[in-house]
């Protein structure tokens, strides 16, 4: 029988030095359903996801991935992404979509009008505003039709507009099955969208009763 989970985590710990940044953290996430984190800055959010999608190794726990979902091939990661500062948005998508060779020129210049960006500009990375930089990072996580996504803070540097707008894009994407873990400073942002909602602290986890 099929598990409604596709990612469980045991005991799941980062340490640096003497300090536990992620301290026993026990998740698990829901296929299918948005699942929010809210902290504020240094609280373990961003390493809990980096060890999620194996940017990071954990110190010590476990991560089972169910139901055949892959790291590699299911997932869009929206943290810390790292752009060729002196190439256009397009070029850097398109250099990334070269790694895996998924998809074509054209859904590049159909993913950079998705969200909001001009595929055909000359504008350099280095050059973005803080908020084009944000939609590329979005573009990046979500233009090869991911089945989990990973987004990090995904609206920080986006004016109100557009942080409706991506609200409901990712809400369209849960109604087509798409699994997500998003993390916040902002309980707007958790209680938009998020069906299960935990809460992080000097590096532990607990769940919100409270909220959805």
């Amino acid at each position: 029988m099929e598990s409604k989970y596709i990612i469980s985590t045991k005991n799941l710990t980062k340490q640096y030095g003497e300090r536990n940044v992620v301290n026993n953290v026990n998740l698990n996430i829901e296929k299918g359903k948005i699942t929010g984190i809210i902290g504020r800055n240094g609280s373990g959010k961003t390493v809990l996801l980096k060890m999620l999608v194996q940017l990071y190794y954990p110190s010590s726990g476990e991560i089972t991935y169910i139901n055949g979902i892959d790291v590699t091939n299911d997932f869009g990661v929206l943290i810390d992404t790292g752009f060729l500062e002196n190439e256009t948005g397009f070029k850097n998508l398109y250099v990334l979509s070269s790694l895996k060779g998924k998809i074509k020129k054209n859904e590049i210049y159909d993913i950079m009008n998705y969200v909001k960006l001009d595929p055909w500009s000359k504008t350099k990375y280095k050059n973005y505003s803080t908020g084009m930089k944000q939609k590329l990072k979005l573009a990046q996580a979500l233009m090869e039709k991911p089945s989990v996504l990973i987004l990090d803070e995904p609206f920080n540097g986006l004016d109100q507009e557009s942080v409706s707008y991506f609200r409901e894009e990712l809400l369209k994407l849960k109604q087509k099955g798409v699994t997500m873990i998003i993390t916040s400073h902002f309980w707007e942002d958790i209680e938009k969208l998020c069906d299960i909602v935990y809460e992080m602290k000097d590096g532990v986890l607990k769940k919100n009763e409270k909220r959805k």
